[in-house]
């Protein structure tokens, strides 16, 4: 029987996403294969987190290209994004905790792309005069990550709708981020 690779990393997200800490032995149980398939796909935990991380990325980037970041005004499109990124939003929030993706030299270019593109989108709103100057698109960026991280572990812990998933982010990010008209 063939393992279909995509459901094992989609079964292994959504598992990790509830439970970071969980084993291969449960990664294995959630995917419905044994743990030695597992391993003939995944050497070890490395390779699995590797694996969810490339299809963090492309998640990433796909939600980046249906959101239209260049259409409309940046709010519509940062609201278009959070919308379209939700449901891989707990694969990221997994991601985002996982330091050894972040760390040394063999960091996946595919953050980076994904980190300027995001940050152009916070710099157009900040020319058009949407966004408040002060605060760099970088740190916008970052603060994004933080509330989608936020929000996906509000969902999956019931403290927070699903449907209200987009409404929280956007509002608490471009509330603070709107700039304000000088008294």
């Amino acid at each position: 029987m063939a393992v279909d690779r995509d459901h094992v990393l989609r079964s292994a997200a959504a598992l990790l996403t509830r439970k970071s800490t969980a084993t291969m032995d449960e990664v294995a149980k959630a995917a419905g294969i044994s743990r030695a398939t597992l391993h003939r796909h995944f050497a070890g935990r490395d390779a699995l987190v590797r694996a969810l991380e490339a299809l963090g990325i492309e998640e990433c980037e796909a939600a980046l290209d249906a959101a239209r970041l260049d259409d409309d005004s940046a709010q519509e499109a940062v609201r278009r994004f959070v919308t379209e990124i939700e449901s891989a939003a707990g694969l990221l929030a997994f991601l985002y905790t996982e330091n050894q993706l972040f760390e040394g030299e063999e960091q996946n270019a595919g953050w980076a792309r994904i980190d300027a593109r995001i940050a152009a989108l916070f710099r157009r709103g900040q020319a058009s005069g949407e966004f408040r100057i002060d605060l760099t698109p970088a740190w916008l960026t970052e603060a994004l990550y933080g509330l989608l991280a936020s929000g996906a572990w509000a969902v999956t812990e019931g403290r927070l709708a699903p449907k209200d998933f987009t409404h929280m982010i956007v509002e608490l990010l471009l509330g603070g981020a709107l700039r304000r008209e000088e008294s």
